[in-house]
């Protein structure tokens, strides 16, 4: 399922929609009173801008109660950037998009991160790639990744890469409903990773008091493709490891997209 780049320009056309895309940009998961506050606007012209967001794709909605929270999503604009730019410069719009996001990111009191991203597979097979380790260590770079017979309760094994690991960093299975749902604990941060981002001993030590998060994906049927949800989430206010995922997630994803409509890695 490819998505609809008329209904993603028209979306990004109106400065009302792209100022409502900023909002959730500097804070996400808004509900619809949060994004209204102090606009120009009626609450019945957000909400009517907040639809054609979700139609388009660029926003997804998460309903929490008697509430729905808004959440920006990036998947839609960067297939978009990827169809004109992948022929010609992408590595360098890459690395210079990258240097952006770690100027700009993250939101100020963020506590999760969400993405949604449309996958021509069944749910089946995107079951088993979220969770067969010769899947996973396809597309989660390096050979790495999570292991586990996901049993609910079961442990969640790590490994960063070919002949580390697996480590057990205290991950377990929350829920496993296959093909629907799979959520587990995530790791905080470790001292085989310290090298690899050059932590002083002092920085691990405060880096691990984080508390620990949850990551839950949830595969919706859409015609012949699937809606696949990540929400990862009960991060600190500012943590530094939602800043990590906010910034892996998206290329795992993007791998996994790849993966299974085509049989290669994107990168």
């Amino acid at each position: 399922m490819g998505i609809d780049t008329d209904a993603v320009f028209r979306a990004l056309a109106d400065p009302h929609r792209r100022e409502l895309l900023d909002r959730l940009r500097a804070q996400d998961g808004q509900t619809l009173r949060q994004l209204g506050e102090g606009l120009a606007m009626t609450r019945q012209a957000v909400t009517k801008h907040l639809a054609v967001l979700e139609e388009a794709g660029v926003v997804t909605a998460v309903r929490r109660g008697r509430e729905r929270h808004h959440f920006l999503n990036a998947a839609p604009i960067s297939e978009i950037a990827e169809r004109w730019i992948a022929p010609y410069a992408r590595e360098r719009v890459a690395a210079l998009g990258d240097l952006k996001r770690a100027l700009e990111e993250t939101a100020v009191g963020s506590t999760e991160f969400v993405y949604v991203t449309y996958i021509r597979t069944t749910p089946e097979r995107l079951w088993q790639a979220l969770t067969e380790r010769e899947f996973i260590g396809r597309y989660f770079g390096g050979g790495g990744g999570p292991s586990s017979d996901w049993a609910k309760g079961a442990p969640v094994l790590w490994s960063m890469g070919p002949g580390d690991g697996p480590h057990d960093w205290d991950q377990r299975v929350l829920e496993a409903d296959p093909p629907r749902r799979l959520s587990y604990t995530w790791h905080n941060s470790q001292p085989e990773m310290q090298e690899m981002f050059g932590w002083s001993d002092p920085q691990l030590a405060v880096l691990q008091q984080e508390r620990r998060s949850k990551v839950t994906f949830e595969i919706e049927p859409v015609g012949d493709a699937c809606q696949l949800t990540v929400t990862h989430d009960d991060f600190e206010p500012d943590s530094e490891m939602l800043r990590g995922v906010s910034g892996g997630w998206p290329a795992i994803l993007s791998n996994l997209k790849s993966l299974l409509e085509t049989g290669e890695v994107a990168v």
